[in-house]
């Protein structure tokens, strides 16, 4: 036991913990070594440069309200509300259409029915609606009172 307890610590001991997260921790100080706070412009990343000399600029700096859905603001605006409405619309009328349609829970509405029944069946008979005795007191066994003590 102690020997597959080794050998697994020799394998988990070689794996580096940041590879398998993929983070990295870089430290944001500048290398100047002087003491103070950074500027803002320190801290931004350079911006990378393509072959006929055009930086690469983030989709959030061309659009501040940037949804994901296009380079375009007007049309990126216009695709998220379109898929918000249509999924919210789509989960309210999808999901109160099978709630309403799901089985009767605990059987309430057959209860009833067939509650409704018997009494329609108790009165075209001219009983009454319910007996004094629950169960028939000929059938219920009862222990006797010798056996007490």
């Amino acid at each position: 036991m102690v020997a597959k307890l080794m050998s697994v610590w020799r394998v988990l001991s070689r794996v580096r913990l940041g590879s398998l997260s993929g983070i990295r921790f870089v430290s944001q100080t500048p290398s100047s070594g002087s003491v103070g706070s950074a500027a803002v412009s320190d801290l931004q990343p350079t911006r990378a440069q393509d072959s006929h000399g055009h930086a690469e600029v983030s989709a959030y700096e061309k659009n501040p309200d940037y949804h994901g859905f296009s380079d375009d603001p007007h049309v990126d605006q216009w695709n998220m509300k379109m898929a918000f409405f249509f999924s919210i619309s789509v989960a309210i009328v999808i999901g109160g259409t099978f709630i309403h349609y799901l089985p009767d829970h605990g059987m309430r509405q057959w209860a009833r029915r067939e509650a409704e029944q018997l009494i329609k069946q108790r009165e075209a008979a001219g009983l009454p609606l319910m007996d004094e005795n629950y169960y028939e007191p000929s059938k219920i066994m009862l222990p006797s009172t010798a056996g007490e003590e």
